[in-house]
């Protein structure tokens, strides 16, 4: 994979790495290896499933054995433990919960931008196509949020392929969608989002978090309260340093002035890469410090070499 050309990949996988189809998505039901999405915090929903949560009682997984204690139930009675050690044991079970899990997809403006392999909206929707396709698999249910500054999709957790499909064709209508008056920034998609999610829920958020402000932060430290969140910045190289064959003159603006710089500089280089790295950095320990995890992805390299290298071996 790693050796083929960003042409050859892309060819490969059938996608143009600016726009968005279904069978780009489809292409990584077969990967669902690559993820983890075993619970690292108690299971708080009361809906039964597929998880053991910490509580103990009757349910569909043995869990341990002790001495019979008053107002035990005598059907969980271990009769063989009771024979060989003379004393009345009894069995408990660990409780088997379901656990949602919501991916925040977000295919704003600045997602639309690529300068090698893929547009970083497209990777984050392979991104999520990957998380899709783990979480049919464990069977758990898929939910969550796609936006855009056109329109918005919420998507209320459904089971099996209807749920992963569900997703797909909300990710392939908002990529393309280029009018709407119904667009979220990412801030907004995070505050309803925080409506949406049930307690236990595993959370997944997937974004350049480029409008990013402390009401999104208040934001997913609430979701977090409740829930496991991971955070997925994707970004483009360019988004991390200038190349250093850049040269001629560009034009910059902060929204309301507009100014030229001189790409042949080597201190504008060294000024933004240090700028962008401090940024980057100082998101991630506002994020860490809220118990998220930080799971960055480039648009720059395939999905599945990545997972591969970083965060799964």
């Amino acid at each position: 994979m790693n050796q083929l050309s960003p042409q050859q990949w892309r060819l490969q996988n059938g996608t143009t790495g600016t726009s968005l189809g279904l069978a780009e998505l489809l292409w990584y039901q077969r990967y669902t290896k690559v993820l983890d999405l075993t619970p690292q915090m108690a299971i708080q929903s009361k809906l039964a499933g597929t998880y053991l949560a910490k509580s103990k009682g009757r349910g569909m997984e043995f869990d341990e054995v002790r001495h019979y204690q008053n107002g035990d139930d005598v059907r969980t009675i271990d009769w063989r433990v009771t024979a060989r050690t003379g004393k009345v044991h009894t069995k408990l079970f660990r409780e088997e919960k379901e656990r949602p899990v919501f991916v925040l997809t977000d295919l704003s403006s600045s997602m639309h931008f690529g300068s090698s392999l893929l547009f970083k909206s497209v990777q984050a929707a392979h991104l999520a196509a990957l998380i899709a396709w783990h979480v049919k698999q464990r069977g758990d249910k898929l939910g969550g949020l796609v936006f855009s500054k056109h329109q918005h999709i919420e998507l209320k957790p459904q089971s099996r392929s209807h749920g992963v499909l569900r997703y797909f064709h909300a990710l392939t209508e908002i990529h393309q969608a280029d009018s709407g008056n119904r667009g979220l920034t990412l801030n907004d998609a995070l505050s309803q989002l925080r409506r949406l999610v049930r307690p236990g829920s595993l959370v997944y958020v997937l974004s350049d978090f480029s409008d990013f402000n402390q009401d999104g932060l208040r934001h997913i430290r609430a979701i977090r309260q409740h829930n496991e969140v991971s955070c997925c910045p994707v970004t483009d190289p360019l988004d991390l340093m200038l190349p250093a064959s850049s040269h001629g003159m560009a034009a910059v603006s902060d929204g309301l002035q507009t100014g030229y710089v001189e790409l042949g500089s080597s201190a504008l280089q060294q000024r933004y890469a240090r700028q962008q790295n401090d940024m980057q950095q100082q998101l991630k320990l506002h994020l860490n410090q809220l118990g998220c995890k930080w799971l960055p992805v480039s648009a720059a390299e395939p999905v599945l070499s990545q997972l591969e290298r970083k965060w799964y071996g």
